[in-house]
């Protein structure tokens, strides 16, 4: 058996530690051979191969990024897209894919196996961690990391200048890398998509974090937004898959801290530092066991499943369930944290 193998959307720490998983436990064990395809989607559509055996996977465990590359090319939206998936992987001799990837890459996977009856495995890959039907995606522990790390450091700066500092992280619809880091690093204020936020309050704690000789810390997804106000757009532009592209919410939010409070007001967009780089113990880990348990699902046919983590425990779901609704942070949990507030 030949099977294929790709990566799509943002690139994510681990996404390499899956990879060879999958390579090493279906070479090893079950004899299979290996064609990776470039780019996401746009390796299927365009016939774009390598060749992947034990030699391409060796060494590759602690780099971040993707050796076979990613993008957002959604086939759907592809005139004759999901024909010419069909012909390129009879020419590669390809009989099942497995499809690393968030949302929209486990989206087109969900289609392909459950209306066209191309057998797909999915791998659930965001730092957002926002599947449902997991417990955690790989790469979501080492953005956690990385922007823990980046608050601890703008605290001492922040006292310097008894000036606010603005950190902005990613989370389009999902609030998870925010309030985990931000809990994590000792911030004033936690502003998530899930819970739009009044913009008088937020200036109240920051006032009262200068009350008590402290510079504040402000943590902010870059999908937040105000009560009555809409999320701070780049361009408006869209990607293949619907998304606007997102920035400039931190920037915004210290210049009205700034206005509203009279207080000296920086803003720190960590961004694709989020992305890059080498992965946590935690992602090598839990990518390493999503590449072997995905190839045990090619090797048993159970094809329009995505593995997944409970608990311990690695689980199949079905793709399409996995993707039919984005995992949020429940209100809760924000009240839980807004205790650290102010």
């Amino acid at each position: 058996m030949r099977v294929g193998v790709l990566t799509g959307g943002g690139d994510c720490p681990g996404l390499n530690a899956v990879i060879r998983g999958i390579v090493r436990k279906g070479v090893q064990e079950y004899g299979y051979d290996f064609t990776g395809f470039r780019d996401g989607w746009r390796g299927p559509l365009e016939g774009d191969t390598v060749q992947l055996d034990i030699p391409a996977v060796r060494g590759i465990l602690p780099r971040g990024g993707t050796i076979l590359g990613s993008s957002r090319t959604n086939p759907l939206k592809v005139e004759h897209g999901i024909r010419r998936i069909k012909e390129n992987l009879a020419k590669t001799e390809v009989d099942a894919l497995i499809a690393i990837g968030g949302e929209d890459t486990l989206g087109v996977a969900a289609t392909l196996s459950d209306d066209h009856g191309i057998p797909c495995v999915g791998v659930p890959k965001t730092i957002d961690n926002d599947l449902s039907a997991t417990d955690y995606t790989f790469g979501f522990d080492t953005a956690v990391n990385i922007a823990t790390e980046a608050i601890d450091r703008l605290h001492t700066t922040a006292e310097s200048h008894m000036r606010v500092l603005v950190v902005e992280v990613m989370g389009r619809h999902s609030g998870w890398i925010a309030i985990h880091s931000g809990l994590a690093g000792g911030a004033n204020v936690i502003l998530i998509p899930e819970q739009p936020f009044d913009l008088d309050q937020v200036c109240a704690w920051v006032t009262s974090r200068f009350k008590a000789s402290y510079a504040p810390i402000v943590v902010v997804s870059e999908g937040a937004k105000p009560k009555d106000g809409d999320m701070v757009l780049k361009d408006g532009s869209l990607d293949d898959f619907g998304h606007v592209r997102l920035s400039g919410v931190g920037e915004w939010l210290a210049k009205e801290i700034e206005k509203r409070t009279g207080k000296e007001a920086r803003t720190t967009v960590l961004g694709h530092i989020q992305r890059g780089g080498t992965p946590s113990a935690f992602d090598r880990w839990l990518a390493t066991r999503f590449g072997l348990h995905a190839i045990d699902a090619v090797r048993e046919g159970d094809f329009g499943k995505m593995v997944a983590l409970r608990g311990t425990d690695i689980v199949r779901v079905p793709i399409a369930e996995a993707t039919a609704r984005l995992k949020t942070v429940d209100p809760k949990l924000y009240n839980e944290v807004s205790v650290f507030f102010g």
